[in-house]
């Protein structure tokens, strides 16, 4: 049987020592350390009755004399890194709150939680759980369940929908729709992966275009894939079409920007009986329409009018400090097509030239049509001004900011891009991922009024010190202060 003593030493300090009788003499097991404190002996105490605990699996006779493995001294350690447990455990609750963790691969849950800690490739994310958090997972066990998570896809729509209408109130009487692209580091297109029209400005790489459906909160709630070089405008119909066919939607209002307004897409938003609020492209109006717009709507600020067209109400509205903006636009673009004209040499293709007989020269019916528009907005809707008036379409209309801070959430902090993957299922799982830390992170800044990167910030600074014990060999956890403005943004997001 092994028992503790205390020696006195030279001076003040004191010995704790673990010792047992071997025949009828002493022999000392472990020399635990030195002190001179009350506290420190203490401390020393605890540390030699772990040490027995650990080396014999002795049991104590009463309650107080169990072991303390809290009770340490920082001499008798050795430092060896950090783990953020804390944000990990808050990233993860979030999850469960949402519904993602209950059923889900833990992998796959764990995979969403880094990569709204550090995006990363799906294996170096692996690798990044064991150095931030000491969670570990086997790589091959990537490749063997990933196929199967792109099943999960209706299923995690369906429980990120359902926490809408729990947390949020979500009736589908209002949707906000937009898409963006995402390109690919290659060069090279296939079938999914195609060239066009590029948000990020890289026009010479493939792409996709992802649609993204979110609450008035800005809560995502469904999203799409589409092939690069599909036009915008013809993704809307489709998505509408599906998530109705998911979600057994009979009624609700989309509101978009001004390139999903159609003919073709106004005719099968009415077939399928879906409001809308949609962005409207004045350059586009009839020369007649336009000349109704300038002589009926007054050049005050905030005035509104509304025409009946064959794309639904056309409603306009007037801004002083839009008038300003666009007048002084247009005379910058008009001065430079002057000057450019000053210089027949290098007169070259610009808004406010156009060909003459014989030469380049200012276009003055652009000029003028566009003077007509100087300050005004406009916006195509179907309902009725009994229903919602003009200021509650405009204000409706000016929400659609939400999905560009979704879009802003993904592309920036998530950094849903460039794509690395070259296969349509990795690309696939790809966007699934970030999906779901998107409609994490949005929770987090809706609930707590902060952006995300401001929320990591915050549980970053909650760190477990890891060190070694060097008397009982064993890992030790020692974590820092939770400041009481985290812990009510925890009270809040939970």
């Amino acid at each position: 049987m092994l028992h503790i003593r205390i020696v006195k030493t030279k001076g003040r300090s004191r010995s704790v020592q673990v010792y047992r009788y071997r025949n009828s003499k002493r022999v000392i097991i472990k020399h635990i350390g030195s002190g001179t404190s009350d506290e420190e002996i203490n401390a020393l105490e605890e540390m030699a009755r772990v040490f027995i605990s650990d080396y014999t699996k002795q049991s104590y006779l009463f309650e107080e004399a169990k072991p303390n493995e809290e009770a340490v001294l920082i001499s008798q350690c050795e430092y060896v890194g950090i783990y953020y447990t804390y944000l990990y455990d808050a990233l993860r609750a979030v999850q469960y709150k949402i519904g993602y963790a209950l059923e889900l691969d833990t992998l796959l849950s764990d995979l969403v939680v880094i990569r709204i800690f550090e995006p990363a490739s799906k294996l170096h994310s692996i690798a990044l759980m064991e150095t931030y958090f000491g969670i570990r997972h086997r790589r091959q066990r990537f490749y063997e369940s990933a196929r199967k998570w792109l099943d999960l896809k209706e299923r995690i729509e369906k429980q990120t929908l359902d926490f809408a209408k729990k947390q949020y109130g979500f009736d589908f009487s209002l949707l906000f729709y937009d898409v963006t692209t995402l390109y690919f580091e290659t060069f090279t297109e296939d079938e999914l992966r195609k060239n066009g029209f590029s948000k990020d400005n890289k026009a010479q790489q493939p792409q996709i275009v992802v649609a993204l459906m979110v609450t008035p909160e800005g809560f995502p709630v469904g999203y799409e894939v589409f092939t690069g070089n599909t036009f915008e405008g013809h993704t809307l119909i489709p998505f509408i079409q599906s998530f109705i066919r998911k979600h057994l939607v009979e009624h609700f209002t989309v509101v978009a920007d001004a390139a999903m307004i159609s003919t073709e897409n106004v005719a099968a938003l009415r077939a399928e009986k879906i409001n809308y609020i949609v962005g409207a492209r004045l350059g586009n109006v009839s020369a007649e329409l336009l000349t109704s717009i300038n002589a009926k709507l007054p050049k005050t600020d905030g005035s509104t009018i509304r025409f009946k067209t064959d794309n639904g109400y056309l409603i306009c509205s007037f801004s002083k400090k839009r008038y300003n903006k666009d007048k002084y636009e247009m005379q910058k673009q008009i001065d430079r097509a002057k000057s450019l004209l000053s210089q027949p040499a290098k007169v070259k293709k610009v808004k406010y030239l156009k060909s003459g007989d014989s030469n380049m020269i200012l276009n003055e019916k652009l000029i003028e049509k566009n003077t007509k528009l100087l300050g005004v907005k406009g916006y195509y809707t179907d309902i009725e001004e009994s229903v919602a008036d003009n200021a509650t379409i405009i204000s409706r209309y000016h929400d659609l900011y939400k999905i560009e801070q979704a879009f802003r959430v993904s592309k920036h902090d998530l950094e849903t891009r460039p794509i690395f993957h070259f296969k349509e299922e990795p690309i696939q799982l790809h966007i699934l991922i970030c999906f779901m830390a998107l409609a994490v992170s949005k929770h987090i800044e809706i609930s707590a009024s902060t952006s995300i990167r401001a929320f990591l910030n915050h549980c970053k600074k909650v760190t477990d010190a890891r060190m070694i014990n060097k008397i009982t060999k064993k890992e030790i956890m020692m974590r820092t202060a939770i400041h009481p403005q985290l812990q009510e943004i925890i009270r809040k997001i939970l």
